[in-house]
């Protein structure tokens, strides 16, 4: 069984996804995980720059090993391993989120990871979240869930997140949508048979309420 669940930054996709495969028993996917891995490795191996890897970044996205561990019994998160090592706090810093996020406009580097996307929820039971996952990587996912929220209401949440400016939030998030509308990837467009979900002035708790009972009538 495969979820996906899309949408724009500040969406809830990550929040969301993770308390739902928490509910549910599933494994989470991060495909935002996934890119910082391949830029942490490309930050190792081109000695802190990535630009030195930049005519190989597809190979070596290609040929590093990417797992999702489940949460534990006991409560414990879901974990990130590259080529075996847990790298779940490593990826988070804002060196590697910064090479992230050059790496995620890299066409080959695109193509490496959905490859390997596709690869991971061929089996098992997954909630996948991404933007472009309903799409592009998992068009034939049972359930697709388009998460959306009031723009203010996102910029709100990536400020309490971030300990920044809502207002200069706000401004960025529009240019980085406007940024994604024209890159070709259709992030900020729902697949045809998604159910669409806004998450303004909704808890966490409704969300993934709303979604497993969408989830139940399936």
């Amino acid at each position: 069984m495969l979820i996906a669940i899309d949408g724009p930054a500040g969406a809830g996709k990550s929040t969301v996804a993770r308390a739902l495969a928490d509910r549910l028993g599933y494994t989470y996917l991060d495909s935002g995980a996934m890119y910082r891995c391949v830029a942490l490795a490309a930050l190792q191996a081109g000695g802190g720059s990535v630009s030195r890897l930049s005519d190989a970044l597809g190979d070596l996205a290609g040929t590093v090993v990417i797992d999702f561990l489940a949460n534990g019994t006991d409560g414990a998160p879901s974990r990130v391993l590259l080529d075996g090592r847990d790298v779940s706090e490593e990826i988070r810093t804002p060196e590697v989120s910064e090479a992230a996020s050059l790496l995620a406009t890299d066409p080959d580097v695109r193509a490496a990871l959905v490859a390997k996307q596709r690869e991971l929820i061929a089996t098992g039971d997954w909630v996948a979240e991404g933007r472009d996952i309903g799409t592009v990587v998992a068009p034939d996912a049972e359930l697709k869930i388009f998460l959306t929220a009031s723009p203010k209401e996102r910029a709100r949440r990536r400020a309490i997140e971030l300990d920044a400016d809502p207002e200069a939030l706000l401004i960025e998030q529009a240019l980085r949508d406007e940024r994604d509308s024209t890159l070709g990837r259709s992030t900020l467009q729902a697949a045809p048979d998604a159910v669409a979900l806004d998450t303004t002035g909704l808890t966490l708790e409704q969300v993934v309420e709303r979604i497993v009972g969408i989830l139940a009538q399936c």
